[in-house]
């Protein structure tokens, strides 16, 4: 398995709206941003942080804080994630090698929300990336595509410290990217920028406890020479220590506005019909004899629910009283609406 999954739990109850994933505008700027690993220029100085990361779970609060920012121009989506860190080390330096085996950030991009053909990107304090494309979530038995690689790609890192030094106390690490639009839409609805419109994406930060061995950082381990389980903290938490269930991530609306102008976003109510389908879907996956409810509660509306068995599979289907569309997620766990 080329990427992490620590547990896979299947939700018996539905993901409902007091989970509202989170979500982010980000504006677009008029001339290309210098990716240099430094958050002092004026266009990242414009914008607002996001909320503070949380466990994947979205219980527990992390030890360090975590937060990004987000913009975009006709040419790239950028990234910048600022990270409490006080000690700052690596060791990967080889390129599409397991980068969450050390401390890292990560990407995740889908951007028609389908669950299906997403990206993942990996980068530690080095600045060595790790890049895949998946073509459906584990629990569906989807292929990981470790070759491709985002062409075009910019990365930088710029430490506030002194990384793999063991001897002083570092303040953390800034992660800045530039997302070439030419390979991310590869996998959307369509080609060109999505003006004024949402993907589903989420991030998250790997933290591993460490040993020193020989004056050099290593993950620490237990009293059996295994390795100590990583913190896994997200921007929009997962409720399940597993980052490839794609229904879970958040919303980045991509507003024509420019920095400092007011841009309101409301998540569409299909969505919340969409997530509770999804928790349903879960419990399917697990027993496809399991009693389902005749019907979803999705803001306070009883919405008729159908699972629908045929001689390829099943799916299960609703009719949403809010726009009149059937939207349907079917046995392999793809959306898609009519």
């Amino acid at each position: 398995m080329l990427t992490r999954v620590i547990a896979f739990f299947f939700v018996l109850a539905s993901f409902g709206q007091t989970n509202v994933p989170r979500s982010y505008v980000a504006h677009k700027v008029s001339s290309p941003i210098v990716v240099d690993g430094v958050d002092t220029n004026s266009e990242w100085q414009s914008v607002n942080w996001s909320q503070s990361f949380i466990d994947i779970e979205g219980v527990k609060k992390p030890l360090y804080e975590t937060r990004i920012k987000m913009l975009w121009d006709e040419s790239y989506f950028y990234l910048l994630a600022k990270m409490e860190e006080p000690h700052v080390w690596g060791n990967l330096k080889q390129r599409d090698t397991v980068i969450f085996y050390n401390n890292d950030f990560e990407v995740f991009i889908d951007p028609d929300g389908d669950t299906h053909n997403y990206y993942e990107l990996e980068i530690n304090s080095l600045n060595t990336q790790w890049d895949l494309f998946l073509t459906k979530p584990y629990r569906n038995g989807g292929k990981v595509l470790d070759s491709w690689d985002i062409q075009g790609l910019k990365t930088a890192v710029d430490v506030d410290g002194t990384i793999n030094y063991s001897s002083d106390i570092d303040k953390g690490w800034t992660l800045e990217m530039a997302i070439p639009w030419s390979v991310i839409t590869e996998a959307a609805n369509h080609s060109g920028f999505p003006v004024n419109e949402f993907w589903r994406i989420n991030f998250s930060r790997v933290n591993w406890q460490f040993s020193l061995e020989k004056g050099k950082y290593a993950r620490k381990k237990d009293s059996n020479g295994k390795h100590l389980p990583e913190y896994n903290w997200v921007w929009s938490p997962q409720g399940v220590i597993n980052m490839h269930e794609p229904e879970h991530w958040g919303y980045v609306v991509f507003s024509d506005k420019e920095p400092g102008q007011s841009t309101d976003f409301q998540i569409p109510k299909d969505e919340y019909v969409k997530w509770d389908m999804y928790g349903q879907y879960r419990n399917v996956l697990k027993d496809q004899n399991v009693a389902l409810p005749k019907e979803l509660n999705t803001l306070q509306v009883k919405i008729p629910l159908t699972l629908e068995k045929h001689t390829t599979g099943w799916n299960l289907w609703c009719i949403s009283p809010f726009t009149g569309k059937k939207l349907i997620i079917d046995e392999d766990g793809k959306f898609t609406q009519e």
